[in-house]
């Protein structure tokens, strides 16, 4: 029998066929192989493909003791790391792997479900090869989210990111912000309860408390919560005039929080406060109305007209009858007066006989 020699080197494996049938497989160093005999090469760092069928090969004991065999089902996926990083991600199939040179670790996931094993970190689920598999929903800090799958409520989740493996299951995030909110009920027009038609702005400050009163118990609880404010209002404005309505504003505010609390509670919300920002009278309304404060400020300011007539009649009287009274006081107020007049004349001009300062002393002077 003719024999030939034949090598592998470090690093490698050699599968022996021959006639295309497989015979053994031969390590690292020299071999002498019968003629007719054909040797493959494989590299041990890197995956086996094997030329015919692996079940075949698997046969011989001595070539399945060098090997990782990797069996991946129709819902799973295995991630393959070397040396502790991830290299690749495994679909359905048969795999087999060169033991020795390089330290693998095989970690199947079972993609039926949604959950991600705690031993999975970020840093995994964000390498290129995994990130296919991964789908990713985020809470932001002031927002609380309910988790559907399927449709069906499994729990209420907090601020943060939530990863789920990527398959048929159907996975929702219905949020909630939960910062204090302001809802606006602008543009109201309503009657009051003498027929005056008003538009009023009207504002509501809440929170949200129950996520899951608020979203699973009521659909568009905003919604609600601002037709449930409507129908307070108009009911209230609805018994006031519009007198009351302007002079009782913070009762009125007062009394539609304490209607709207227990209604809110139901939406699995919490009022805050609210009041009445503007009340606005229409058109014709406006017109009447201030003529009414022109007619008020009218009769107002000719009150005080008339008082301050009065008060100076009766200051003249009194100042009248003390100079009645005393002499030297009505001298007084003569002086006081011819100096005002004398204020006045820039020049005087004497002509005629010594007579002219008897006239002039009389011109300044009231006889008694």
């Amino acid at each position: 029998m003719m024999f030939k020699k034949t090598r592998v080197n470090a690093g490698k494996v050699g599968l022996v066929f021959k006639k295309g049938d497989y015979i053994t497989c031969i390590a690292q160093g020299s071999h002498w192989l019968g003629f007719g005999s054909t040797v493959r090469e494989y590299d041990l760092t890197k995956a086996f493909v094997p030329p015919i069928a692996l079940e075949i090969l698997l046969q011989d004991n001595a070539l399945a003791a060098m090997l990782h065999i990797v069996e991946v089902k129709d819902v799973q996926l295995v991630l393959v790391s070397e040396n502790g990083n991830l290299k690749q991600t495994l679909v359905a199939g048969t795999y087999a792997f060169w033991k020795g040179l390089i330290t693998y670790d095989f970690v199947t996931i079972d993609l039926s479900t949604i959950s991600i094993p705690e031993n999975i970190g970020k840093t995994m689920l964000g390498h290129p090869q995994l990130r296919a598999y991964v789908r990713t929903f985020e809470v932001a800090t002031f927002e609380k989210a309910l988790l559907l799958v399927d449709d069906v409520y499994v729990n209420t989740l907090e601020s943060g990111v939530y990863p789920f493996w990527q398959n048929d299951t159907s996975i929702k995030m219905v949020k909630a912000d939960t910062r204090q909110l302001q809802l606006e009920v602008s543009g109201q027009e309503l009657l009051t309860k003498d027929k005056a038609a008003i538009r009023i702005n009207f504002y509501t400050q809440y929170k949200v408390v129950d996520i899951e009163k608020a979203l699973l118990d009521n659909k568009d609880y905003e919604k609600q919560l601002y037709i449930a404010m409507q129908l307070v209002l108009r009911a209230y404005i609805g018994t006031y005039t519009l007198d009351e309505l302007l002079e009782r504003k913070e009762r009125i505010s007062e009394a539609v929080f304490d209607d709207i609390k227990p209604r809110a509670t139901e939406l699995g919300v919490t009022v805050l406060s609210c009041g009445i920002r503007d009340v606005i009278l229409t058109g014709e309304m406006k017109d009447i109305m201030n003529q009414v404060l022109v007619a008020q400020k009218r009769a107002q300011a000719n009150t005080i007209t008339r008082r301050e007539e009065t008060a100076s009649t009766r200051s003249l009287l009194n100042t009248a009858k003390l100079m009645e009274d005393n002499e030297m006081l009505f001298k007084l107020k003569e002086m006081e007066y011819v100096e005002k007049i004398a204020e006045k004349i820039g020049e005087i001009s004497l002509s005629g006989n010594g007579g002219m300062v008897k006239q002039l002393k009389e011109i300044f002077s009231v006889n008694k």
